[in-house]
């Protein structure tokens, strides 16, 4: 059998392009979870003043017409948007290709993981791809580093902010406009979970399950891939 990391196995070639895309959507949400611009927070109440009625969390989705109507209403409020725009819009931009990639590769990995069902890859199934050596540790990494990327936004970006900045985005970019924006996919993945790193704040009910399940795995996969970390020694440690 060809190895399975050779350049002409595109079946390891895949997982492997995932695993390593993966690795560097956390190296770059950890770098920009040093930078994420306080005023998102609103804690001061001269913030809350200054920007509270031109920052919104995902309540502005219920009714868009009437948050910008009141902005329109107020030339003062008007341009205060435009000066917050020209000075945020570069950072949020960074934010938002950092969420979106990790919405990108949960659905690359399911659709490596459907290919994998449908035949796509000569003689490759799951079952074959978990029974190599190199197949196995991937897999578990592929898996392994999502549930990362969840926890790290989750622990570094708390879901307020998120909020705020995935509208803030929304508003001053072109993603309102285009057709084939993965904007409402990447608010539902992202939506706050109610958790906060904060000592003494409660742990949501039913956390981190539901936030795991917003976008659905294969229970075979996550069921193999649990049993292969059960009983078997993936990294040769022994």
């Amino acid at each position: 059998m060809v190895d399975f990391l050779a350049e002409n196995n595109l079946c390891g070639q895949a997982v492997l392009r995932i695993v390593s895309r993966g690795n560097a959507i956390i190296a770059e949400l950890l770098r920009l979870s040093e930078f994420v611009p306080g005023v998102f927070r609103l804690k001061d109440k001269a913030d809350q003043q200054k920007y509270g009625d031109i920052i919104f969390d995902f309540s502005y989705f219920k009714g868009p017409e009437t948050c910008e109507g009141k902005l329109e209403a107020k030339p003062e409020l008007q341009d205060l948007d435009e000066e917050f725009r020209e000075n945020n819009i570069e950072i949020l931009t960074r934010f938002y290709l950092a969420f979106e990639s990790v919405h990108k590769y949960i659905v690359d990995l399911n659709r490596y993981l459907e290919d994998l069902n449908e035949g796509i890859y000569i003689q490759q199934t799951l079952e074959t791809v978990l029974l190599n050596e190199d197949g196995k540790q991937l897999l578990c990494e592929a898996l392994y580093l999502y549930g990362v990327m969840l926890l790290v936004i989750d622990q570094k970006i708390e879901g307020e902010v998120r909020e705020r900045m995935l509208v803030s985005y929304y508003r001053y970019s072109a993603a309102r406009s285009s057709a084939d924006s993965n904007m409402d996919d990447i608010c539902k993945l992202l939506r706050s979970t109610g958790f906060s790193s904060q000592p003494g704040s409660k742990r949501p009910p039913n956390y981190p399950e539901s936030y795991f399940s917003r976008v659905p795995i294969s229970d075979t996969f996550i069921s193999m891939v649990i049993g292969r970390l059960r009983s078997d020694d993936i990294y040769n440690q022994v």
